[in-house]
């Protein structure tokens, strides 16, 4: 497997936000080991330690600590302090805003990302959504074990989707005393080919599908890994309790839009492999969205 990917950048003059504009970042092609294939297909994950740029890297941080401002002037307009799985200053899923970023879209459309989904889904990949996970410091909120294909059946019960690709991208150092993931391998959860009946905890909203006692196997990977996992993979998190933030970046891919029983879409479907190619077009893509 490659090292960090090569990355190169232009920034567009002026102040503020709106002056990135003309940013472009060339991520390289990663080369994933034949095992970690074998590996997310048998048991659902695979772990890719340091592929992300030290460029990109930082991008997704200065973009996080927009979105997570963005999040809490949100709730503070509304007088609110919790907005569905959304816990104010303590834990955040912000999803689906890299429209409002000139930047993000570089990252999740690059090469790097496509290698990863073509490995896991085959030719073709959508985007389906893409979110921030962040844990404040010292008093970040666990997650309850779950599939992210839970929350689909959760509105959809006879939905019979293919898994999708979870892509968890730390933007810091994660560890157990931080909030990192715990993953249920496909041959200890019995997830390979089963979506769990998920239900909705009262205190967090959490929606949890496993009540086990097997712990999982902790996640501990340094910044700019990417922890790749299907969306049928039963996974957690701890709480943070160091002193910094721990801050994730999210991304999701099908391999065809997924569709609700009434036909309408979940999420996006955003195209971006097809037959093995980066297709992706960020001016239709933008276009569609105005």
């Amino acid at each position: 497997m490659s090292g960090r990917a090569a990355a190169t950048k232009r920034w567009a003059v002026g102040a503020g936000r709106g002056s990135f504009v003309t940013e472009s970042i060339a991520i390289s092609k990663l080369t994933i080991p034949a095992n970690q294939i074998v590996q997310y297909h048998d048991e659902g994950y695979m772990i890719l330690p340091r592929v992300i740029s030290e460029d990109s890297l930082q991008m997704l941080r200065e973009e996080c600590s927009y979105f997570l401002g963005y999040m809490d002037a949100e709730m503070d307009a509304k007088g609110v302090e919790e907005v569905g799985i959304n816990h104010g200053r303590n834990r955040y899923f912000i999803s689906n805003r890299y429209h409002l970023s000139p930047r993000m879209w570089h990252f999740i459309y690059s090469d790097l990302m496509a290698e990863i989904a073509k490995a896991a889904l085959g030719p073709d990949a959508y985007l389906f959504n893409e979110q921030w996970v962040v844990k404040a410091a010292e008093k970040g909120r666990s997650f309850r074990w779950h599939q992210d294909s839970g929350y689909v059946k959760f509105g959809d019960k006879q939905t019979n989707h293919r898994p999708y690709l979870s892509c968890w991208c730390p933007l810091d150092d994660v560890n157990e005393m931080n909030g990192s993931i715990y993953l249920l391998p496909h041959s200890r959860g019995g997830t390979k080919n089963w979506i769990s009946d998920h239900t909705r905890d009262e205190e967090s909203n959490d929606l949890v599908g496993y009540r086990g006692d097997d712990p999982g196997i902790p996640v501990e990977v340094p910044a700019g890994s990417i922890v790749a996992f299907t969306s049928y993979s039963f996974h957690r998190s701890g709480s943070n309790t160091t002193p910094n933030m721990r801050r994730v970046f999210l991304s999701q891919y099908s391999a065809e839009p997924i569709l609700g029983d009434n036909g309408s879409l979940w999420s996006q479907a955003v195209p971006f492999v097809k037959d093995g190619a980066n297709i992706y077009d960020h001016a239709a893509d933008m276009a569609a969205r105005t």
